[in-house]
């Protein structure tokens, strides 16, 4: 019953020797100390032997925490990586394997190939085998192509591609020994098959043989059935496009239907698809025969770890499948062009946007249904990684059918008009009837369309999503230039949603709600709305989305405007303030107080203590300053009804004394109501309490005994242009 949190404090003291980053916010010293010990032995960072407790040959410090470690971070050069998959660490890996949760990658560097085969064998284990279920990467101005495809298809479950299955070349015991379950599986099941059924089988084999069919019958006694055949002569025609190419061509002989090929089609109904013209029935007897060679050499070839070259074919391969989806078992591709963003035909994906244009190359169809697709992961976050038109395709494809995925965040990617090419992966994804995705956060530095468009056009795929954010900084100048074959998606049709948070912030885009109220009008269930850094294009612009607010969302709980400029709509911020509903504001600065009188700033405390829903009010970067903070106290006086629970005044121009003031009249209200209050939490970051060290420590010591107070050590000194403003 005895807590052991200080024993791990102070371990860390002694161990790690640093202050931890963000310490008022761990909760389990425990599992902060075993997970930060596993990272810096694993990467050189801290020395055991200079510790005689863990200088012991027979301790080995990796085994002993990795079943704690349940984040891990691999940076530079991946030399984490390396060590893992030494087959000292096999041990550590299966730990690492059952506990670990999030795998980060930061500040990548290019890495030889034996550093990029150690990478493929981690990943495998942690997420194909593992319960890896978020992988972020952060921080790579320069990706290297060949690695950041890597990891990203890995997280989606594959491996390798086209006509060498992943699992049939794999060292991983635990793929071999599903490969020999599924095979005494299938031996079992034809021995089950009536003599009636066998002769029926040859029969139509023999109309058929080709010289290569021998091999075939071989492969087929190996485990590779008539799914894999399928899957691999697939992957080996090339011509662009293949679909129609088949259908064109025999229109006139044999009905051909005009429709991906399914992946639970028999392996006869897509061999009569592929049969439909001459040039390709001899296209496929020889393939046929070397699909029979091809397997008998991937057998030869296992071994402790896959060919080299096997690695760089899967890499550029999935790379370069313009106009193909990389598919589960239950999945279609067409090859045809997404020309935009409301296109509604089955499987589209990107082939064809400005920006998302193909180099060359074919267009090819292919199923891989007999390709076992691994697990994968269900969040992805790329944060400051620069994404190439090719890496772009390339997510779009794996995106088409990442049926796992729950979370996505792209952030200062600097996709430009690749955005289409995401949505195009996106629309894919949102036709499978088991996709999971509810999140989906999109940030940039200069939009190539208008933010309301993205995310109309998000939303109207993805009515599913709780929540949605979309974010620029700057308006890009050629927007209005719109890339041809990509018409607007403002148009497009929002059908009712089960979003929850709404988050847009505008590159000083004009705040139209005509724009916004189809969105309002979709999300019934919205709970947080929050817009940033829009222009209010006139003076009744904000109380006709206020109106929309109370007619559409009835459920909203949290509303947040950051840097949108309401010095002139004191009428609707106390509006806002009287909400029934609403139990968090955020005006973040807005300037409230830039032209305003101090009738207006009784008005809102006076709105505030009739208030009893309102929980929290955040008014960061307001220009409070001394005698507005004290006012504020006002909120908690005796004849207040407010249930006000937090407070943020953070840049607000507050100084010690104006602090401590605050403090004593607080203090008042509280004895005077008996210490009946519910505040809690004031917020004091970014204010010139270094000016009067021992006045504000005086005043935060009053108030922590009052309430919880988060602040910094800010150097108030790099505010002197907005003190000169203030006075």
């Amino acid at each position: 019953g005895l807590s052991t949190q200080p024993i791990w404090r102070k371990l860390w003291d002694d161990v790690m020797k640093t202050r931890p980053p963000n310490s008022e916010n761990i909760t389990c010293w425990r599992k902060k100390f075993l997970e930060t010990f596993f990272s810096n032995v694993l990467h050189g960072v801290l020395d055991i032997s200079s510790d005689w407790r863990l200088n012991d040959h027979h301790f080995s410090p990796l085994l002993h925490s990795s079943p704690h470690v349940s984040q891990l971070t691999l940076c530079n050069m991946l030399q984490g990586a390396v060590e893992l998959t030494a087959e000292h660490n096999q041990k550590v890996l299966e730990n690492l394997a059952a506990s670990l949760r999030i795998l980060k990658f930061q500040h990548l560097l290019s890495s030889d190939q034996s550093i990029r085969r150690s990478l493929v064998l981690l990943l495998h284990r942690l997420i194909h085998h593992g319960s890896v279920s978020q992988v972020s990467m952060y921080s790579w101005p320069v990706p290297d192509t060949v690695l950041l495809v890597l990891i990203l298809s890995m997280s989606a479950g594959f491996w390798r591609s086209g006509n060498a299955l992943a699992y049939h070349s794999s060292p991983c015991g635990l793929c071999r020994e599903e490969d020999k379950a599924q095979s005494q599986a299938l031996v079992q099941e034809r021995a089950e098959r009536g003599p009636r059924d066998e002769r029926e089988r040859s029969d139509g084999e023999n109309q058929t043989r080709s010289p290569g069919a021998p091999e075939e019958a071989n492969a087929e006694v190996n485990g590779c059935g008539a799914d894999a055949r399928l899957n691999s002569a697939l992957s080996g025609l090339r011509t662009p496009p293949l679909q129609n190419q088949v259908c064109n061509e025999a229109s006139s002989k044999v009905p051909c239907d005009h429709t991906s090929f399914q992946g639970g089609s028999s392996p006869r109904y897509v061999s009569d698809q592929l049969s439909c013209n001459p040039v390709l029935r001899k296209t496929r007897r020889r393939l046929k025969s070397a699909v029979g060679k091809k397997r008998r050499c991937l057998r030869q070839r296992r071994g402790p770890y896959a060919d080299p070259e096997d690695l760089y074919d899967f890499v550029f391969t999935v790379a370069r499948e313009d106009n193909s989806g990389l598919l589960d078992k239950n999945s279609t591709i067409e090859g045809e062009n997404t020309e935009n963003c409301t296109s509604s035909s089955p499987g589209s994906l990107c082939a064809g946007h400005a920006g998302c244009k193909k180099r060359g190359g074919s267009a090819g169809i292919f199923s891989l249904k007999a390709a076992h697709r691994f697990r994968s992961v269900s969040t992805l976050e790329l944060f400051s990684i620069p994404l190439t038109g090719e890496t772009c395709r390339t997510l779009s494809n794996l995106l088409s059918s990442w049926v796992s995925l729950e979370n996505l965040v792209l952030s200062y990617n600097g996709l430009g008009a690749n955005i289409f090419c995401i949505l195009s992966g996106l629309r894919a994804l949102s036709r499978h009837s088991d996709c999971h995705l509810r999140v989906v956060r999109v940030s940039d530095v200069f939009s190539h369309m208008p933010c309301m468009e993205l995310v109309r056009c998000i939303l109207s795929a993805f009515p599913q999503l709780h929540i949605l954010s979309v974010s620029f900084d700057l308006k890009n100048q050629l927007e209005g230039n719109r890339p041809e074959g990509n018409p607007s998606c403002s148009e497009a049709e929002i059908p009712e949603s089960c979003l929850e948070q709404l988050e847009i912030r505008f590159p000083r885009e004009p705040l139209h709600t005509a724009f916004l109220l189809p969105v309002l009008k979709a999300s019934k269930s919205l709970q947080q709305l929050s817009l940033d850094s829009a222009t209010l294009p006139s003076s009744q612009e904000l109380g006709l989305l206020l109106g929309a607010l109370r007619e559409c969302n009835p459920n909203l709980k949290k509303l947040s405007f950051h840097d949108v400029n309401l010095a002139e709509h004191q009428k609707e911020v106390l509006l806002l303030l009287q909400d029934p509903v609403l139990q968090e504001i955020t005006f973040s600065f807005c300037r409230l107080f830039e032209s305003s009188t101090t009738e207006f700033l009784s008005e809102i405390i006076n709105t505030v203590k009739r208030n009893s829903s309102l929980k929290s009010l955040k008014l960061p970067g307001n220009r409070l300053g001394n005698h507005r903070l004290v006012a504020l106290a006002d909120i908690f006086s005796e004849d207040s009804s407010s249930s006000l629970c937090q407070l943020d005044v953070s840049s607000n121009c507050i100084k010690p004394n104006g602090l401590l003031e605050f403090t004593k009249k607080l203090e008042g209200y509280i004895q005077q109501r008996g210490g009946q209050i519910q505040f809690t939490h004031l917020r004091l970051f970014q204010n010139w309490l270094d000016q009067d060290a021992e006045t504000a420590q005086e005043a935060l010591r009053r108030l922590k005994a009052v309430c919880s107070v988060v602040n910094d050590s800010w150097d108030s000194s790099q505010a002197f242009a907005d003190y000169i403003s203030v006075m």
